[in-house]
């Protein structure tokens, strides 16, 4: 079993080095590969910081890479909810994943940031 990295991920998604590419590739393709929230943070981050992405696509990206076989995360649900709320919504990432943790596992997320409450109430009026 592997755990990648931010580079690793970010190298198979953006493909513009095809040697690590296509090496990233063939560890997933012969190797369960434990992919970590904090890590989709860092990818999430790099990709909107340094490489300038849409948020839509950066979600799409990472939800399709997380859906292929032998990826595998302790919290995929949370992970994928995270990245549709961060595509739907002008928060960071990391506001979206508390607030997916809101609203997979119903923790109480505490915050004096007022867009992260309102997103909050907006998910418990669903």
């Amino acid at each position: 079993m592997k755990i990648f990295d931010a580079n690793m991920i970010l190298r198979y998604l953006i493909n513009d080095n095809i040697e690590m590419a296509d090496y990233v590739e063939n560890l997933i393709e012969k190797n369960e590969v434990i992919v970590l929230p904090e890590v989709i943070a860092e990818v999430v981050y790099v990709m909107t910081k340094v490489y300038k992405r849409d948020r839509s696509d950066i979600a799409k990206g990472i939800i399709t890479f997380l859906e292929t076989d032998n990826i595998k995360t302790n919290c995929g649900n949370v992970i994928k909810n995270g990245l549709q709320l961060y595509d739907e919504n002008n928060l960071d990432f990391v506001d979206c994943l508390l607030c997916a943790y809101h609203k997979e596992y119903g923790h109480e997320i505490c915050t004096f940031d007022k867009k992260l409450n309102k997103l909050i109430k907006k998910i418990d009026s669903i």
